[in-house]
């Protein structure tokens, strides 16, 4: 069959989009995916379809065990996706939210998918050893809350929306930062998030710094579509070195994912597929994707950005189809579009 000429964007989950029960489904339909399963077990040395699907020791929102179990069900809904389209699609951009970057990666073929999760198990530990303070999601622009973060000396962690901003730090700091928000912006809901720390915070220096020389040690290739780098809100550029400063900068610096969805969306995709992951409550047919609403809103705000400048931005000139990925049912609805 020919392949498919449309240009499409694959986007990846990060932590938080975990669930016990994880892939069971798509596992169970797929040669593939199980495959996935298998690949990930060997490198890792453990399970990784037990600890996603049943959970026995609750350790599936531990770090060090969230992240390559994400990253597996975000390949095993890729590579399911891909036996039913029978290799016909390929993306033009590929991104994803924090840990998501990796699968990203993997997706565009820079990173081997053995290689990427051994390095996300080994980001995961030094995330939970290293890893202190807690975070908040702010319905606030960032440049509003970023004068409350530096008072209470806590970090920016996340620019996720126009309005939607994540900040991380000590909790006692985040506590008084909390209740300055309140009394000053008594309509902005401020919300606490499961963390095992300040991610992509100041905190995570010395995880970062541990993690050095496992990137370093990493294989990695020029990705074959562009791919958005979390730290720069700006695409990848296409050599192994600056792919490594870009992930190891990450780990300490906010994630920039309204700007680079902005630039993505910009470039002009006619179908953006979110692969993975899943929230909510109830098994995979039950949950509802991770990325999905802030992509709406975002496309629905029809502004695309060309510069490095957060105020850069401009009216897109198309509107992109979102589908998610992230179950057999979903998974299947998605290849039939590109069906034909």
């Amino acid at each position: 069959m020919a392949e498919h000429t449309e240009s499409c964007m694959y986007v990846f989950p990060g932590q938080g989009a975990q669930y016990k029960g994880m892939g069971q489904d798509v596992y169970e339909s797929s040669q593939r995916a199980r495959s996935v399963y298998d690949r990930a077990s060997e490198a890792l040395g453990w399970d990784v379809a037990e600890l996603s699907f049943r959970d026995p020791e609750e350790r599936l929102d531990l770090t060090a065990y969230t992240q390559p179990a994400l990253l597996t069900h975000s390949i095993a809904c890729l590579e399911a996706f891909h036996e039913l389209t029978e290799g016909r699609v390929s993306p033009a951009i590929a991104g994803g939210h924090s840990l998501g970057e990796y699968s990203a990666l993997v997706a565009a073929g820079a990173l081997d998918f053995e290689e990427a999760v051994r390095l996300v198990r080994r980001r995961g530990e030094l995330m939970s050893e290293h890893g202190e303070g807690q975070m908040l999601a702010v319905p606030l622009p960032v440049d509003d809350v970023r004068p409350y973060a530096e008072r209470h000396y806590c970090g920016i962690g996340g620019c996720n929306l126009p309005s939607q901003t994540v900040v991380g730090g000590p909790e006692s700091d985040l506590e008084a930062l909390a209740e300055d928000l309140r009394r000053d912006h008594p309509k902005a809901r401020v919300s606490k998030l499961k963390t095992e720390g300040a991610f992509h915070t100041y905190l995570m220096v010395k995880a970062a710094t541990e993690f050095r020389p496992a990137l370093a040690a990493a294989n990695i290739g020029a990705p074959a579509c562009r791919v958005l780098s979390n730290y720069s809100g700006e695409f990848h550029e296409p050599d192994a070195d600056s792919i490594r400063y870009r992930l190891f900068f990450q780990l300490f610096h906010p994630v920039k994912w309204i700007w680079g969805l902005q630039r993505a969306l910009d470039a002009g995709p006619t179908r953006i597929v979110e692969f993975g992951g899943g929230l909510g409550d109830g098994g995979p047919a039950d949950r509802r994707p991770n990325l999905g609403a802030v992509i709406r809103r975002t496309v629905k705000a029809g502004q695309g950005r060309f510069g490095p400048g957060r105020d850069e931005v401009h009216p897109l000139t198309a509107t992109p189809s979102y589908s998610p990925a992230i179950n057999v049912d979903s998974i299947r609805e998605a290849a039939e579009q590109f069906a034909g």
